[in-house]
């Protein structure tokens, strides 16, 4: 199979299976068998995280998982701990910021309008997020942050105040799965309701569109970086543990890993380590680093609201300390 052209394609041209191996690993344990399979490298989303994990927890039960085995996370949701980005997610927040851009082009004959955009991402919020905070939206519902109805009435008469005072258009953002009960459709009623008078509400399900297109720079460089590494690193660990008559064999956890940017830096990742800040019902990480900045996105809204102030004490040095240094 030849791989030319691919870098500037999107999609999945490898093909993708959803099936995890849990119920399987003997089967699959076989195919290692019969193909003689010395290392192993699973480009995937959260399915190929849990895979990978049930593979590494099997290996006293099933010796043909004994190998090097790394995971490069893609997805578009960008739910895979263990990473700061995962392969797509930059793609996707670029087709949104487009759609939401053309969203709010096609309204500039209107006047005080609010647009409520629902994203992808399952559980994640970083697409809504980052998604608000670039397309200057006024709020952004994901399920990390949660959320009432006073905080939805509050945003209401955010919104009632910054249209009277001649500001045209307003954008929600909400992921998917931000509440059960406080739906993309419940948060649209609510606004044209409350909004009557002062402004119209439009709703806006951006669904598969997130998906495909042309890669990104970003993922295009960033893809290419993290094939290269993990090849060399299979290369490397497989003679590192080949046996005499010529198999692999190997144990080690740090052989079952995820390799991901972390604060600018890819590096290799025990899955052992890291499904201990997973959380595995919702599949999502225990901490995400983006969430730091979502108070940008209140104060860039100009919300009348508490924040929380990060920062480090610096003690004043007096010139009398100065001199007696």
């Amino acid at each position: 199979m030849s791989v030319a052209g691919w870098v500037k394609s999107g999609g999945s041209t490898l093909g993708t299976n959803r099936t995890t191996p849990e119920k399987i690993l003997d089967k699959v344990a076989e195919q290692f068998r019969k193909y003689k399979i010395h290392g192993l490298l699973i480009i995937g989303g959260f399915e190929a995280y849990k895979s990978i994990i049930a593979m590494s927890q099997n290996r006293d039960k099933y010796p043909e998982f004994c190998i090097p085995m790394v995971i490069i996370p893609c997805t578009v949701s960008n739910n895979v701990p263990g990473t700061d980005f995962s392969l797509g997610c930059d793609t996707a927040l670029n087709a949104i910021m487009d759609i939401c851009d053309r969203i709010k082009q096609s309204a500039t004959g209107s006047k005080r309008r609010v647009f409520v955009v629902e994203t992808m991402g399952g559980y994640c919020g970083y697409l809504a997020t980052m998604a608000a905070l670039a397309g200057g939206a006024d709020a952004a519902y994901i399920f990390e942050e949660k959320f009432t109805i006073k905080d939805l009435q509050e945003d209401v008469y955010h919104l009632k105040a910054k249209i009277a005072d001649n500001i045209q258009r307003g954008l929600i953002v909400r992921n998917e799965k931000a509440n059960d009960y406080y739906t993309t459709d419940f948060i649209h009623s609510l606004y044209s309701e409350e909004g009557k008078g002062i402004f119209t509400a439009r709703k806006n399900v951006l669904g598969h569109m997130q998906q495909g297109g042309s890669p990104t720079p970003f993922d295009r460089n960033m893809g290419t970086k993290l094939a290269a590494k993990s090849v060399h690193y299979l290369i490397e660990n497989i003679e590192k543990y080949k046996k005499d008559d010529g198999s692999v064999y190997t144990n080690d956890p740090g052989t079952a890993c995820l390799l991901g940017m972390h604060k600018r830096i890819l590096a290799f990742r025990s899955v052992k380590g890291i499904s201990e800040i997973t959380d595995f019902e919702h599949r999502i990480a225990k901490d995400q680093w983006w969430m730091k900045i979502r108070p940008l996105l209140r104060i860039l809204a100009k919300h009348e609201s508490t924040y929380e102030v990060e920062g480090i004490a610096v003690k004043a040095v007096s010139d009398s300390d100065n001199d007696s240094s």
